[in-house]
């Protein structure tokens, strides 16, 4: 499978209740061509990630209705958009309009991967936005099938990037890689919402040594 047909098949996915950024507008928050800006985004990034060394996959669980919702790009908020582009040296056109918004998840990953130099894709293992009924501004955890779903999607991408190594971000992550990603090293680490911030950032200081600067929360 190409980088291309990846986005595409990815654009064609419907479930209820779910938002799909690279095929449906907000019509609150969005641009009126917001899921071609998200598309282009990620098919850059993956085409670049297809042809040069990937260290890891990191994956978290859904994409958040303030960060990857809006921006397309898992883990990353609005705040932290330009600098996903930056580390792939690609450019970027903001895909939603007003005030940039901010994710707490999103704020601990970027605090981390602004001190690796080495190539990290991000993910999820349900790679849209699932929310609550008649509320599209929440977040819920996928279903059975929407994770079957994603981790066809997580087999796939494994295949185009083929990182070294796998990082999974909290049990739902964990437990979908070490089924989909067999083969490939898989690190579980704690995801840093709910109190796990310590964990998570002394994870990454061990598999990343140069992180060792890393300041803990207090």
């Amino acid at each position: 499978m190409t980088p291309k047909e990846f986005v595409t098949d990815l654009a064609a996915l419907s479930f209820q209740n779910t938002f799909n950024p690279y095929r449906d507008r907000c019509p609150i928050h969005d641009l009126k061509d917001a899921p071609a800006r998200r598309r282009a985004a990620l098919l850059a990034i993956l085409k670049i990630a297809a042809e040069a060394p990937v260290d890891a996959i990191w994956i978290g669980r859904d994409l958040g209705y303030r960060g990857g919702r809006r921006t397309g790009l898992a883990l990353t908020d609005d705040v932290h958009a330009e600098e996903h582009a930056a580390r792939w040296n690609i450019p970027l056109s903001r895909p939603t309009k007003g005030n940039l918004l901010a994710e707490k998840t999103a704020a601990v990953i970027w605090s981390t991967l602004s001190q690796i130099d080495s190539r990290v894709f991000l993910w999820n293992v349900f790679p849209l936005h699932p929310h609550k009924l008649n509320s599209p501004f929440t977040n819920r955890a996928h279903n059975a099938l929407e994770r079957r779903t994603g981790e066809m999607f997580l087999s796939m991408l494994v295949n185009i990037v083929n990182p070294r190594r796998i990082i999974a971000i909290g049990n739902d992550a964990a437990s979908s890689a070490r089924i989909i990603c067999q083969g490939k090293e898989v690190v579980k680490v704690r995801h840093p919402s709910y109190g796990g911030q310590t964990d998570f950032l002394s994870s990454i200081r061990r598999l990343y040594p140069a992180t060792n600067k890393l300041p803990l929360p207090e």
